[in-house]
Formats: C-alpha cells, sequence, structure tokens
C-alpha cells in the first residue's frame, strides 16, 4: 500500500505523518522531498519545485519491502507551480508544466489513497512572520482544485482530512483500514 500525504506548507503534515509512524513502526515513510534536495538557492522556486516533482514522483514507483507513507506527492509540486504562475511570479514553461502533469498523472498509479490537508480556519495550525502566506494560500487553493481532477489522481481514494492532530490520524487511520479490508466476493445465484 502507497499512502501520499499532500499539503501546502505549514498545514499539519510533517505532525500526522509523525504521529501516524509512532503508532505504525512497520511502515516505511518517506520524507518531504525537499530533504534530498543538495541546493537551497531556490527554496521556494519552480526551480526547486520542479526538481521535487520529479523526485516525488520517481520514489512512488520504487518497490517497497512495507507499506509506504510519503510526505508529499508530485500532485503537491505541481500545485506550487501552478500558484507561481497565478501570482504572477517566474514559474515553470508551459512544457516544464506539461511534463509535471504527465508525470503525477503515472505517479497516481502507484498510490492507493491521495490524503489533503487543506487550511481550514479551526485547525490552528499558524506559520511564522518568515513564511510565504500568499505562495502557502495560492498553493493550498491549486492543490484542492488539482485534488478533484481524476485525470490526475487516477484510481486512487482521495481523502482531505481536518481537525485536530488526533483526529486526523483517526481519520488517516480508517482510511487505510477500509482500504486493507478484503472486498466482499460478489455473491453467485
Amino acid at each position: 500500500m502507497r499512502v501520499v500525504v499532500s499539503g501546502t506548507h505549514g498545514s499539519g503534515k510533517s505532525t500526522l505523518i509523525a504521529d501516524f509512524a509512532a503508532a505504525h513502526p512497520a511502515w516505511e515513510i518517506l520524507p518531504d522531498p525537499y530533504e534530498y534536495l543538495d541546493w537551497a538557492d531556490d527554496a521556494a522556486g519552480a526551480g526547486s519545485f520542479g526538481a521535487q516533482l520529479v523526485l516525488a514522483a520517481a520514489r512512488l514507483h520504487e518497490p517497497a519491502a512495507a507499506p509506504v507513507l510519503a510526505e508529499r506527492g508530485p500532485i503537491d509540486f505541481l500545485a506550487y507551480l501552478l500558484a507561481l504562475e497565478q501570482l504572477g511570479r517566474p514559474g515553470a514553461s508551459a512544457a516544464a508544466l506539461e511534463r509535471g502533469r504527465r508525470l503525477t498523472v503515472r505517479a497516481a498509479a502507484a498510490v492507493d489513497l491521495q490524503v489533503v490537508l487543506p487550511l481550514h480556519w479551526d485547525d490552528a495550525i499558524r506559520v511564522g512572520d518568515d513564511e510565504d502566506t500568499e505562495l502557502r494560500a495560492a498553493m493550498n487553493d491549486a492543490l484542492c482544485e488539482l485534488s478533484d481532477d481524476p485525470d490526475l489522481t487516477g484510481a486512487c481514494e482521495v481523502l482531505e482530512i481536518a481537525g485536530t492532530p488526533a483526529l486526523r490520524l483517526a481519520q488517516l487511520e480508517a482510511a487505510i483500514r477500509a482500504l486493507e479490508r478484503p472486498r466482499a466476493a460478489p455473491r453467485s445465484r
């Protein structure tokens, strides 16, 4: 099983994943692709988001000995690239966006559950003054829109969750249990 937790910066992804990992040590946890980058000059730019999109897509196709929970998938970085464009900031070319869409579609075929953590007024998640709140909001909007596009999510289950950390964890665990249940055999007549 492969689960991807998506959301803009400061949406509670790391907290949810840490809580899940503590309760489910048999799962392989894939950290935010940003942690694999050797350079941070373009931390919130098209180059960085493009590189992370490629990495996030590739790792979803790698063999795994255990169920996988990934912090961010390619859809996250496609949303960041679209947010840059929406905000009128230097962004990816049309060709790069199309390549990102193709990678996102291909990666979705390897995902069983896409969890989206949209920004919600009562989640009480606050970010510091050094965060780009304009980009955060634009990416959130783009991600919510992209997550509703069946061309980008494929056949995987898409679940938006919100609430306290405990409630988010319970929702994630319930969704995974539902996917793990064997499907009832069709009745013969």
